[in-house]
């Protein structure tokens, strides 16, 4: 099964032009003719199957010929904000993971102790597309840019709202003990040397609870990976 990402398509529209990079893709690299079906997604829960008509390595054009709305939807919304890695590639490969899990949006944070204080979303939004089209995810993710951390505590979030954090005692209690199902959530991951106690403070003062995700000390990427398998896991 082809899966192209045409977040533009229209639901209405009998035929659709991929992009060019998404018809050089289809007829150069793998090969693709007319007749041949593809699927399409277009990140906000429509599932297409269509069929080629002309096969060209510019403006591919194909036909509709199925239309699926709300594939795959979700019963609950995750929103994980993570403090991008040093080493960019952990961040790359928490997206990619998450979005093959499930996860609706991720939220970039500038915290005290970041080792890292710029990321570039275009290449990371390459990593989620990839994988939303590896996953056969119809949704895909909405990655926000590097905020500090104060924006996004003080910032309203619907739903419940979770602190990660490895300083002992602060009353941190599972997330399994907490999540509300089939609800929203969003959930704060620190750098590698964690929130500091300002931080933990102001985010408790905002109505953030303080939570464990486990006795083993976790790297970042990993941290907010286990939280994104357990929200879905208790959602399953």
């Amino acid at each position: 099964m082809q899966i192209f990402y045409t977040p533009d398509i229209n639901p209405q529209a009998a035929v659709y032009t991929l992009t060019e990079e998404e018809s050089k893709h289809a007829v150069r690299v793998l090969r693709l003719a007319a007749q041949d079906i593809i699927q399409l997604v277009d990140g906000r829960g429509g599932f297409y199957t269509a069929r080629i008509l002309e096969a060209h390595p510019k403006k591919t054009q194909l036909q509709i010929t199925e239309v699926q709305q709300q594939y795959g939807k979700r019963d609950h919304y995750l929103h994980i904000a993570v403090a991008p890695t040093k080493n960019i590639e952990r961040l790359e490969w928490f997206l990619e993971k998450a979005t093959e899990i499930g996860i609706d949006e991720i939220s970039l944070i500038l915290c005290q102790r970041s080792e890292r204080k710029e990321a570039k979303t275009d290449r990371l939004n390459k990593i989620i597309t990839s994988a939303v089209k590896q996953s056969l995810k119809a949704y895909h993710p909405q990655l926000n840019s590097l905020t500090p951390f104060s924006k996004m505590v003080q910032s309203y979030h619907e739903g419940q709202k979770f602190i990660a954090h490895c300083l002992p005692g602060k009353d941190k209690v599972s997330l399994a003990s907490q999540l509300e199902l089939q609800g929203s959530c969003l959930i704060l991951i620190g750098p590698e040397g964690d929130f500091t106690e300002k931080e933990i403070a102001e985010a408790l003062q905002n109505g953030f609870k303080p939570i464990t995700l486990g006795e083993s000390r976790l790297r970042t990427e990993t941290a907010a990976l286990e939280a994104c398998f357990e929200v879905n896991f208790l959602n399953r």
